[in-house]
């Protein structure tokens, strides 16, 4: 088989490594492409497109394949995987960096962290950077610096038609605003370019683990705390049992646990001050805030959740850290069946919440916080964990129904969300004028394998 043009390689259903190359991280996705173009730059990407165009094939586009709903791989169609363009380039002087649509995180903070630089990423370094870019982009630096899309200053765009455009404030601008939140929905996007900021080497940063039961009071706290929390501090409640890592010691692993994982953007020094009153809270199990490099933070959630496992989610942005909704995190979040499962609460607010909310297609910049329900079990637990952790996601989400702040983010949807809540991650002025420029630039729903929104 041949694609006129291209130069990468071609994976059939016959290829030694189709198996490897059709595998994404969520292990539960299962579905066999019939062709997978990994490409080697943007010129392979868009004759891979007019192929597909040309072949009325089903297109999947495949960035780091990290989305948990699978969109990353499709059946009886192409996956145009750019899982090898992983490049990441950066300009000191100009605190820039160019990103390969197939980077990894771990991959950007690594090249940018030689400078003292980041930008906001995501909070697993395997998590792919065009997945997570295009839906938003919340990560531990979002308070201080914005989201990923915030921070984004220009795109290297396949489009519908095969043809090469920058998407910027300044070229195709429409296209640049839809670009920053509204997903894979408007082409194959081959190079990031992203506005980096001074972080690091060193950081305040880590979890604080008290045990469940409690829970209610923690979080009663945390709801203070995150208030008079100062820009430069992100934090993230992961509710669950304490992860067997090696930095934790041995007799907590397993046990039921609430954590709260922090990040200072800012001086070492700083960063202490801000975390004090949580490091005195209570009387933690665990308390592993230290000064810590940050790259390494960066990535110290990825023994977590590796490839492979089988991951359902369920997520809502939250009207706020009520009493009514702490009673029913805490009354849900330890009710699941495996021992992997978890839920995770971001705050956001700060710089997100600064940026008008008609600046990007990011809709939730009035949210405090939003909560992913993870449920999560091994390939060879399926029948003993499957419909026990979806179920426990399901009647967790269905708890918090009083407490919803009408929103959602976008890339936390899984594969059976209706599209309905599609709609909700965008909220109806926002989802009509993607719905537009989609049908500018992609009036044939070509790139549908995704969070779709339907050309108007």
């Amino acid at each position: 088989m041949e694609i006129d043009g291209f130069r990468g390689r071609l994976i059939t259903v016959d290829h030694a490594d189709y198996d490897t190359a059709r595998a994404v991280w969520n292990g539960a996705v299962d579905r066999r492409p019939r062709l997978i173009a990994r490409c080697s730059g943007t010129a392979d990407a868009a004759a891979a497109v007019r192929y597909a165009r040309d072949h009325d094939l089903e297109i999947a586009v495949r960035g780091g394949g990290h989305n948990v709903a699978g969109t990353a791989v499709c059946d009886d169609g192409i996956v145009i995987d750019l899982s090898a363009m992983r490049a990441v380039s950066v300009d000191p002087a100009d605190r820039t960096a160019r990103v390969q649509g197939g980077a990894l995180w771990g991959d950007v903070d690594r090249e940018t962290q030689v400078h003292g630089l980041a930008t906001t990423g995501g909070i697993v370094g395997h998590t792919g950077v065009a997945g997570l870019t295009l839906g938003g982009g919340i990560g531990f630096l979002m308070r201080t610096y914005g989201l990923a899309v915030d921070n984004l200053l220009a795109a290297e765009v396949v489009t519908a038609e095969g043809t090469v455009l920058r998407a910027s404030a300044d070229d195709h601008p429409e296209l640049f605003w839809a670009l920053r939140g509204g997903g894979g929905n408007f082409g194959v996007v081959t190079t990031f370019r992203f506005a980096l900021h001074p972080i690091g080497p060193t950081v305040t940063a880590g979890p604080v683990f008290w045990a469940a039961d409690y829970t209610t009071d923690v979080l009663r706290f945390y709801r203070d705390f995150a208030v008079e929390a100062p820009d430069g501090l992100g934090t993230v409640v992961r509710l669950g049992t304490v992860p067997p890592l090696p930095v934790i010691p041995e007799h907590l692993h397993w046990r039921p646990a609430i954590a709260i994982i922090c990040c200072h953007a800012g001086a070492v020094e700083e960063g202490e001050r801000a975390v004090r009153a949580l490091r005195r809270f209570g009387t933690p199990l665990a308390d592993l805030i230290a000064p810590t490099p940050y790259a390494a933070f960066q990535c110290g959630l990825d023994d977590t959740v590796p490839h492979g496992w089988h991951y359902y989610w369920k997520a809502t942005d939250l009207a706020g850290l009520s009493d009514g909704a702490i009673a029913v995190i805490a009354d849900h979040a330890y009710r699941a069946g495996s021992p992997r499962s978890y839920a995770a609460m971001f705050h956001l607010g700060g710089a997100v919440a600064r940026v008008p909310s008609d600046a990007t297609a990011y809709a939730g910049r009035d949210v405090a916080h939003n909560i992913v329900i993870d449920g999560v079990w091994l390939p060879d637990e399926s029948g003993e964990h499957a419909a026990d952790e979806t179920t426990w996601a399901r009647r967790f989400l269905h708890a918090l129904q009083p407490h919803r702040a009408g929103s959602v983010y976008v890339n936390f949807l899984d594969s059976d969300d209706e599209t309905g809540r599609i709609r909700e991650a965008y909220g109806e002025h926002t989802y009509r004028r993607l719905a537009e420029i989609k049908a500018k630039y992609d009036p044939d729903n070509a790139f549908h394998h995704n969070r779709n929104v339907r050309p108007a």
